[in-house]
């Protein structure tokens, strides 16, 4: 056989046909051969030869990954597939050949792909988007000038990286900052070590130009040996941030090391011998060296670390000991339960108390007394506004602290059901921190309460490619899939969420609600006997009891619902009541959650249980009154 033309391969299943073009175009347009074809004489002996001919032929092999793909167990692009496996097993290791494209929010580890698939790194394009920059590293690497920067080979799997949407043009530093291990002999100091790197990654995600994979997909990492090249391939990034700490009385010893994921190479790495007091010194300087490296390494150029770091970091505290009972706050409230938040409450009141200048401790705060409030933990009224006073005090010490944007913002649009207002919050805290996926996720949800389904979905992918093994995150874009019918996507992300933690809430709620607009109750059911929110098992039930014809027992699965959970779900039941045709019955109990301030209020307007009260002459009083229409 003569030498290999530059030909681009696409394989790609027929619903992806669409997408697959657009980014056909895209290498089109920068000048290379794409064998993709549309024709219908798919399994033709004349087309098969041509098929077999072109893998044989090609120079870069591209599947297409995505939901359809997972969804269909056989297809032509499986025998494309095996048949560019199968070549790539006669090539040297550091041969780019295979590029496997994701264009929507599949997740690498449950791909159903051949292994070899899984050695080289993944571009990530949702609905090719940023197809054009997709293109020009191609371009590169088939004129051999960016072989660093578009592998295809597992010595060289994370250099693959491609910017999401909302990135420039040129190639994103991107990294993971990996949860530190402890070392100390007390394993209550676990806090401080998870905190050290918690403090980092939120550094790190506010400068500008650099990808940085969220906390909760990082941190699914803790207490695991993965090789750091799955660990760059699961989360999609070129570089991993690691380290340990031994803490002794007021001493500590922190060790760090920036690895490149291709081949494993230590691009920097310190060790420091310090005490508490000079905590700070130490986050900064690791900062600073890793923000350096990687604009040196990746862009060719230097960049003011000292100064982006030191813009980065406002608002934390100058006392050490503010600090460590604010990194004991932190360690508890990611842990998000009743009495955890509880015990995170009580170290941020010291933190603040200690140091009241301590913007970030009472950003972390407001957060605190907000999930306090919006979970019916403390009482609806007193919990927001504690959330609102301690927000309204970060924002006073250092205004652009995007953590206390949110905060704020969500206590507008649960607390105050000051839509407007929250959107003004968020966009601030999108401005200030775009690549945080709290901020994302906080503007997504506000955009599907106001009907912007476009936006949600944008946002929320952008908050799934930084932390793809998120578990929230996914629940989000499913939810997001599922309230604009494309149910095959919002499956394929559920499950993907399922099976990073089978016990997540809401999870089967949305997948009961799913098989609820398909028409199948019976499975509807079902998902709803899996729900481990109690209000959503219940709510969930009586909805597919009803759509069963099963009156009396959605009857007493509403009964338990209001004898049970009357005070934290009056828009629930309100919600059930519409749904059951009860119409007298689903205002009193919304009329109801408007005087008992019930959270989901806001989703009035656009929710699509409540319909059938549409054309009632009490709606539009009712949204007047909750301010969601003049």
């Amino acid at each position: 056989m003569g030498a290999p033309t530059k030909a681009v391969f696409m394989s790609y299943a027929s619903q992806d046909a669409e997408v697959a073009r657009r980014l056909c175009e895209a290498l089109r347009a920068v000048g290379l051969d794409v064998w993709f074809d549309q024709s219908e004489l798919r399994g033709g002996d004349v087309w098969d030869a041509s098929i077999r001919r072109q893998i044989k032929e090609c120079a870069l092999f591209v599947p297409v990954i995505s939901a359809n793909t997972q969804a269909r167990e056989e297809g032509y692009f499986r025998l494309e597939w095996k048949l560019a496996v199968d070549r790539s097993h006669l090539m040297a290791d550091d041969r780019a050949f295979l590029l496997p494209v994701v264009i929507d929010a599949t997740i690498d580890a449950n791909a159903r792909v051949p292994e070899k698939f899984r050695e080289v790194q993944w571009t990530h394009l949702p609905a090719a988007e940023a197809a054009s920059a997709f293109a020009e590293r191609v371009q590169r690497l088939l004129s051999g000038g960016a072989e660093s920067t578009m592998p295809a080979a597992p010595s060289r799997a994370a250099q693959a990286v491609v910017p999401a949407a909302a990135e420039p043009a040129h190639e994103a530093p991107s990294i993971a900052v990996l949860p530190f291990v402890n070392r100390s002999h007390d394993e209550e100091d676990e806090y401080f070590s998870d905190g050290l790197a918690d403090e980092l990654l939120s550094v790190l995600a506010k400068i500008r130009g650099l990808r940085v994979a969220a906390r909760t997909s990082a941190f699914q990492f803790k207490g695991k040996n993965d090789d750091i090249a799955v660990i760059g391939r699961k989360l999609n990034v070129a570089t991993v941030l690691e380290g340990s700490v031994r803490k002794a009385g007021n001493r500590m010893r922190i060790s760090v090391h920036l690895v490149k994921v291709a081949d494993g190479y230590h691009l920097w790495s310190e060790t420091y011998d310090r005490t508490l007091e000079d905590i700070f010194a130490v986050q900064d300087d690791i900062a600073q060296s890793v923000v350096k490296e990687l604009r040196t390494t990746l862009l060719g150029g230097a960049a003011d670390a000292t100064a982006q770091v030191a813009a980065a970091v406002q608002g934390r505290a100058d006392n050490p000991e503010a600090h460590r009972l604010y990194l004991q706050g932190r360690f508890f409230l990611e842990r998000v339960t009743e009495a955890d938040v509880a015990r995170a409450v009580e170290y941020l009141a010291q933190a603040t108390a200690l140091d009241p200048e301590f913007a970030l401790g009472w950003a972390g705060l407001a957060r605190a007394y907000h999930l306090q409030a919006a979970w019916g933990w403390a009482p609806f009224a007193a919990g927001f506004e504690r959330a609102r006073e301690a927000a309204q005090r970060a924002l006073a010490l250092a205004p652009d602290l995007a953590e206390a944007h949110v905060c704020l913002g969500l206590v507008f649009e649960r607390g105050d059901w000051d839509l407007q207002a929250a959107d003004v919050e968020f966009r601030r805290a999108f401005e200030l921190a775009p690549g945080n996926v709290d901020v994302l996720i906080a503007r997504a949800g506000l955009a599907g309460i106001l009907g912007r389904h476009d936006e949600t979905l944008e946002l929320l992918q952008k908050a799934v490619a930084l932390d793809p093994l998120g578990t929230s995150t996914l629940r989000a874009l499913g939810r997001s899939y599922s309230s604009v019918g494309r149910f095959d996507d919002a499956e394929t992300t559920l499950r993907a969420a399922l099976d990073l933690n089978p016990k997540a809430g809401v999870v089967h709620s949305i997948l009961s609600s799913i098989r609820l607009k398909q028409g199948r109750p019976d499975e509807a059911l079902a998902e709803a006997s899996l729900e481990p929110h109690p209000v959503l098992r219940l709510f969930d039930t009586a909805m597919a009891r009803h759509a069963l014809g099963q009156a009396a027992e959605s009857d007493a699965a509403l009964s338990e619902l209001i004898a049970n959970h009357a005070e934290i779900a009056a828009f629930d039941i309100g919600q059930l009541c519409a749904q059951r045709g009860e119409i007298d019955r689903a205002f009193e109990w919304l009329e109801r959650g408007y005087a008992q301030r019930d959270s989901g209020m806001p989703l009035l307007a656009n929710d699509r249980f409540l319909a059938s009260l549409h054309d009632d002459p009490r709606w539009g009083p009712l949204l007047r009154k909750v301010g969601l229409a003049d």
